[in-house]
């Protein structure tokens, strides 16, 4: 499962071939002890839950990178290697 960025706290990555469970593009969210997985293009909650002042953080961080995580989603879906993407600063 490779991270693709890092920030505040919140660890978001994205698995290869993971189009079986949600069906549609999508992170996976770390924050300390809980998990939660967000759709790209619409940030909406699939599964699970982080604190709410982290996922304003990360629905901002996921507008801003929309195309760069359509494109690792793309790439990751094929099996081939995801690029990191900035966090948030």
């Amino acid at each position: 499962m490779p991270v693709l960025s890092m920030f505040y706290g919140l660890i978001v990555s994205m698995y290869f071939f993971d189009k079986k469970k949600h069906h549609l593009p999508h992170i996976h969210v770390r924050y300390q002890d809980q998990e939660a997985v967000y759709s790209i293009p619409e940030g909406n909650l699939l599964e699970g839950g982080i604190p709410p002042n982290k996922i304003r953080i990360l629905l901002a961080w996921i507008e801003i990178h929309r195309e760069d995580l359509l494109a690792d989603w793309q790439l990751a879906s094929e099996g081939q290697q995801v690029f990191k993407i900035e966090p948030l600063r």
